[in-house]
């Protein structure tokens, strides 16, 4: 079991839980696994300009049915959002999740009021590869006069296996007028 220590790091291992003969118990091993997948390279120009993550994540999605309190989109999986193992990437679910519930939520909640992300719940159920065409589905369950929580349901196109769900909690503030 792993126990907190005053050191930098939060959770320490206990040592026998670490092996010195194993090849991985080297920086050098370490350093070659994160060269190899370009931890280390220079950025392109175009990866480096502002919105590039987010303009990707708008690129998957196409809204097929806005009303209020509810937003219903189509996504097709597509290579540039995969991790190594051909799937869509966890971290691509979690921010179609956060970008289709906030536009659920804007759906609701007043305009004078900023929308701020509280809490993002995610569940991935099973991955989905190349070419797979899912359902995103939004809608609110709950609506207070300061905190919004919208769910959102990610299936796939025709047999309408669950593939991913999430639930973010949103909080409200009034706009200063200064």
């Amino acid at each position: 079991m792993a126990s907190l220590s005053r050191s930098s790091s939060l959770i320490s291992c206990p040592a026998s839980n670490t092996d010195e003969t194993h090849p991985w118990n080297s920086k050098e091993n370490t350093y070659s696994f994160l060269q190899g997948r370009g931890a280390f390279g220079k950025p392109n120009e175009a990866s480096e300009r502002k919105g590039l993550f987010s303009d990707r994540i708008l690129d998957l999605l196409k809204v097929d049915r806005i009303e209020p309190g509810r937003i219903i989109c189509s996504l097709i999986v597509n290579p540039l959002v995969n991790n190594p193992y051909g799937t869509l990437h966890g971290g691509a679910v979690a921010a179609v999740a956060k970008l289709v519930a906030m536009a659920c939520a804007l759906t609701v909640v007043d305009e004078d009021k900023d929308l701020y992300l509280g809490e993002l719940n995610m569940s991935y159920h099973s991955a989905s590869a190349v070419n797979v065409e899912l359902e995103v589905d939004g809608c609110i369950l709950k609506r207070g006069r300061n905190v919004t929580t919208a769910a959102v349901e990610f299936r796939v196109k025709g047999t309408k296996k669950v593939a991913y769900t999430a639930r973010a909690t949103f909080f409200t503030t009034p706009v200063s007028k200064l």
